[in-house]
């Protein structure tokens, strides 16, 4: 009977679902009803037809229910057509405050790069609703954006399982780099307002039954956190002043009930209850170590140990004796209690996972290795049985199954930052593990055979790209020790320079004719003929560590290369012969960016760096162009030249700070300042938009946000998910109608006309 119930209750909720999604308007400018915002994509996963028929990406530039990536999530495989609700799942999280063109340029950027594989087998165009969107994919070999969990301003650093009285999983307790402990749901909302509660990050939390969750962090102090009504309940249990907390662990002495016991940086544990949170004294070790690591451990007669850790090594304490048990390869960053009496897993910062005995003679029974080194071990459940998994510093994950610790065979590439911290949430068929990544981002992953069983891949970060200025416009990116040279109006492409690693690229003409300038790792740069792969001239040396930036050059000696150096130097090549025109150390670290600005009788460089200086040069007479711009931006990652509508020339620069200031070039003075509330903003480039217009684009940490520099008001949100290093703009003198842009950043390489008469 129930079964007839939920089958009649789904047919009610597909045809309620067809229904409404008739009522979608076709353009997407128009704003759907909002109860069709809200509580379409929910009647369409009840009635198991959430699709892109019945939930349109019409609606999903206005969709507000934030819900779509946990209906999808939940509803397992059984709807197919999902390429746009995949591609909104993936960047909902960081486009709740996009509007709906973005939210439709962001989607159709993001199933482009999803659907690479199949555009040669007739992928169908686009929806004719699309067609307001102003960009238009033309290239990318990006990967296809991961959903994320939830996503936070600060970096998390730790995450606990909240369970209820009975046992059950009822939220998840997430503590940042900031100090702040957020309580969320298992969807990944906020269920309470974040509770601050240390001065440092919040190195560990341990959940308790009830709700309760203790709290550690640098700052020294252990506290206490009611989770199930998001309140602090102890602001202070114990405090060490000058020291921090390096382990939290449960500890039952002989004959006694258990205490959590707290290890400091200064070689003190304290242990206290977690009823009145009374400090108990018992006998514990003297730590040696300011980084220890304890665990206690339950042996074969029902008696507790304890486990400490000393650079490399683990040793045991009985409550009257230490002794040294298992040495390892590298410092121990995790040791995990095993189900079986008496067995742990220790992880180390050589890569290793190790399985150790209590009981046997040889304490190390068994030792898997991850690639890079381990940050977090979690215990979980794999095909009914327990299992391990293990985080790294390269941001991947890997599971390994128990007793025998074999590894799934796979590499999760979870995240593109170490891995901080991890939580398992029980499921009925499968666990769920969240990971905390230093990106900012916390996921969550299904542990089966197709999540873990990846098969293992190096993630080949973009090290430089480069766009010709005229037609054919044709792009060259550096990646995995290669240039690939794609021809954007042809469905061309070359491998140039194999086995040589590339730090910058930049297209200079020497007559007619159009070169590849390359910075290599040895500090020097070529020039190659990209039709013959041929290095046309002799190699440029003269920096001391790799280039950072390349630039083409206007000037009256004709079109000069530039060159931004880690060495601190800024120099001025002739690309036809390598000849060194000039140089100028006059920045006090690396160089790394650089800008071109050409007008009615000047060519000027601009150059910008890890001391938070901008200078400007003049190309023709090679000596500096008004005084040095001091900013107070902390590192100038990227610069570009703007006209503004009244006349003079600004310089743009954006912050490491997260702020992007325009600069006044001839008095070195802060004009204005634009906020993008993105983090770390890694790239900036103008646009010329009709009516004497200019726009910025820049990038931070999820988007590249288009900017109106004249009213200051934002025109584009491009959602990306992963940073953005290196932003270029392309466009014909003649055609003020589109430009295109080039994004290159920890994910890929993508390029897409952006049309001006749509914004």
């Amino acid at each position: 009977m129930p079964d007839a119930t939920d089958g009649r209750n789904a047919e009610i909720h597909r045809q309620i679902a067809g229904a409404l999604a008739d009522l979608v308007p076709s353009d997407p400018t128009i704003p759907p009803h909002p109860y069709l915002r809200r509580h379409l994509a929910e009647h369409a996963a009840e009635g198991h037809v959430l699709d892109d028929e019945h939930v349109p990406p019409a609606l999903l530039a206005w969709e507000s229910s934030s819900d779509v990536r946990r209906l999808l999530a939940a509803g397992g495989d059984g709807s197919a057509h999902r390429q746009w609700l995949q591609a909104w799942a993936a960047l909902e999280p960081f486009a709740r405050s996009a509007g709906p063109v973005s939210r439709l340029s962001s989607m159709l950027l993001a199933r482009y790069t999803s659907t690479l594989p199949s555009r040669s087998r007739n992928e169908p165009a686009p929806p004719a609703a699309l067609s307001v969107a102003p960009v238009t994919p033309l290239w990318s070999d990006c990967a296809s954006p991961i959903p994320a969990w939830t996503t936070t301003l600060k970096e998390v650093t730790s995450l606990a399982t909240v369970e209820s009285a009975d046992g059950e999983a009822a939220a998840i307790a997430a503590g940042d780099d900031a100090g702040m402990v957020r309580i969320l749901r298992l969807d990944g909302r906020l269920a309470h307002v974040p509770i601050r509660v240390h001065s440092g990050a919040i190195s560990h939390l341990v959940a308790l039954k009830g709700g309760l969750v203790i709290t550690a962090g640098t700052d020294g102090c252990v506290a206490a956190v009611d989770a199930v009504n998001g309140r602090l309940v102890r602001k202070v249990i114990v405090c060490h002043q000058r020291a921090w907390v390096s382990s939290l662990t449960f500890y039952r002495p002989r004959g006694q009930l258990p205490l959590l016991l707290a290890a400091f940086s200064d070689g003190t544990i304290e242990a206290f209850d977690t009823g009145r949170f009374l400090l108990r004294p018992i006998a514990l070790p003297q730590l040696q170590d300011r980084s220890a690591v304890l665990c206690g451990i339950e042996m074969p007669d029902g008696t507790c140990r304890l486990l400490f850790t000393e650079h490399d090594s683990v040793s045991c304490f009985d409550g009257e004796r230490a002794s040294l048990r298992s040495q390892h390869a590298g410092r121990v960053r995790a040791v995990l209690a095993l189900p079986w009496p008496g067995q742990y897993a220790v992880a180390d910062e050589s890569g290793n996972v190790s399985l150790c005995d209590l009981t046997g003679r040889n304490a190390v029974r068994a030792v898997g290795h991850h690639a890079a080194p381990i940050t977090a071990l979690l215990l979980t459940s794999y095909q009914h049985k327990p299992a391990l998994v293990s985080a790294a510093g390269d941001g991947t994950l890997r599971l390994w199954r128990l007793p025998a610790l074999a590894p799934v065979d796979g590499v999760l590439p979870a995240h593109t930052a170490p891995v901080n911290a991890m939580t398992c949430v029980p499921g009925g068929v499968h666990n769920r593990v969240l990971s905390g990544g230093a990106d900012r981002i916390v996921r969550s992953w299904t542990v089966d055979q197709q999540t873990f069983g990846q098969p293992p891949r190096a993630w080949n970060h973009v090290t430089a790209s480069a766009l010709s200025s005229s037609a054919p416009h044709l792009l060259a990116v550096a990646r995995a020790s290669r240039v690939i040279v794609k021809d954007l109006t042809a469905d061309r492409q070359r491998t140039l320079l194999k086995g040589r690693k590339i730090t910058a690229l930049a297209w200079p003409r020497v007559g007619e004719q159009l070169l590849l300038a390359a910075a290599l790792k040895d500090n020097t740069i070529i020039c190659i003929d990209p039709n013959t792969k041929q290095q046309t001239s002799a190699p440029m040396t003269g920096h001391y560590l790799p280039v950072r930036a390349l630039v083409t050059l206007p000037s009256s000696r004709g079109e000069l290369l530039a060159s931004g150096s880690a060495d601190g130097r800024l120099c001025v090549w002739q690309p036809a012969t390598g000849e060194l025109v000039a140089e100028f150390p006059d920045h006090k670290f690396t160089v790394r960016c650089l800008a071109t600005y050409q007008g009615t009788g000047s060519s000027l460089l601009a150059s910008g760096g890890s001391d938070g200086n901008i200078r400007i040069w003049d190309a023709d007479t090679l000596e500096q162009h008004g005084p040095t711009i001091k900013c107070d931006q902390d590192i100038i990652n990227d610069l570009a030249f703007i006209v503004p509508d009244e006349g003079g020339l600004l310089i743009a620069a954006a912050g490491q700070d997260g702020s992007l200031k325009l600069w006044d070039v001839e008095t070195a003075r802060p004009v204005r300042q634009l906020e993008c509330s993105d983090g770390e903003l890694g790239a900036v480039t103008a646009v010329r938009l009709p009516l004497e217009r200019t726009a910025l684009a820049v990038a931070g940490k999820t988007s590249i946000h288009l900017w109106d520099t004249t009213t200051e008001r934002p025109l584009l949100q491009v959602v990306t998910g992963s940073p953005i290093r290196s932003l270029k703009t392309v466009q014909d003198p003649r055609d003020v109608a589109s430009s295109i842009l080039l994004a290159a950043g920890e994910a890929g390489t993508m390029a897409f006309r952006l049309h001006h008469n749509r914004l």
